[in-house]
């Protein structure tokens, strides 16, 4: 039993040259991934996405909200993933600030948040469809924050494969507490996205209070659409430039269950 024990794998250890390549290969190779989900796209108040917005991120001509809930079907077990976000520019790029992205397993969580900066929270995120009927939701906390709800009204034209970006901020927080570890960076997110499949949603956007998750601050004043779909994707990011530690540092509460956001009271109250 001894000399057995002398060599078996210690699964902890060091992974070879060979091994580490052979999971990067595998992962190149993955087959497209499907997922079926809600979009709701609205006009909110444009101050309260200039008040979101971490420089050097800047508001674009259109106050607008994007919310995104998918079910994934990951091989062996499917995902459900969230994002909230908002229009914002670098520079002359346009794209999307996610302020919040539930999860419902930590594996999609870690390696968002750890490799490309996304703000990433384990979440219970749903999507029914009954008959014409269907509902969309986000839910932290035992609070559903975002919930979209409607009528689906037909197929709409498939639109050309297509090219998102996502913008983040990726950052350490210090050791003792102050600041950051390094410096953070802003990341640039592509995504390609091909649609096989949409549909058109008469319904409504229901945005509920939540201390950990305030998206009520965002809220709808003009419904753009509401589609269901099915979409493949896939992404790629790269660091644009190192962001100055003291203009971030006062949003980096939007990451993280702050629990002095437990006092922070809606606007008009006191």
């Amino acid at each position: 039993m001894a000399r057995a024990r002398e060599h078996a794998r210690v699964r902890y250890g060091a992974r070879t040259e060979r091994e580490i390549a052979a999971t990067r290969s595998a992962g190149a190779r993955l087959a497209d991934i499907w997922s079926t989900g809600v979009v709701a796209v609205w006009e909110t108040d444009p101050d309260a996405v200039a008040a979101v917005l971490p420089p050097p991120l800047k508001p674009t001509g259109s106050p607008l909200v994007r919310v995104t809930i998918s079910k994934v079907d990951l091989p062996g077990y499917p995902l459900g993933a969230g994002s909230f976000a908002v229009a914002a520019a670098h520079g002359t790029a346009e794209g999307w600030y996610p302020l919040v992205m539930p999860m419902t397993h930590e594996r999609a969580l870690t390696g968002g948040r750890e490799v490309f900066g996304e703000p990433k929270k384990l979440g219970e995120v749903t999507v029914e469809r009954d008959g014409g009927g269907v509902r969309a939701a986000l839910a932290r906390h035992g609070i559903a924050f975002v919930e979209v709800r409607g009528t689906v009204g037909g197929e709409l034209p498939l639109p050309e494969p297509g090219r998102r970006t996502d913008f983040y901020f990726k950052f350490l927080p210090a050791v003792d507490g102050a600041g950051f570890d390094t410096d953070p960076v802003l990341v640039h997110c592509v995504r390609h996205e091909t649609v096989r499949r949409l549909e058109r949603v008469t319904g409504e956007v229901v945005l509920r209070e939540s201390a950990y998750d305030p998206v009520a601050d965002l809220p709808v004043l003009r419904l753009r659409e509401i589609t269901l779909g099915e979409k493949s994707s896939d992404q790629s990011g790269r660091v644009v430039e190192r962001v100055d530690a003291q203009a971030l540092l006062p949003y980096v509460h939007q990451r993280y269950d702050d629990p002095l956001q437990i006092l922070d009271a809606p606007p008009g109250r006191s």
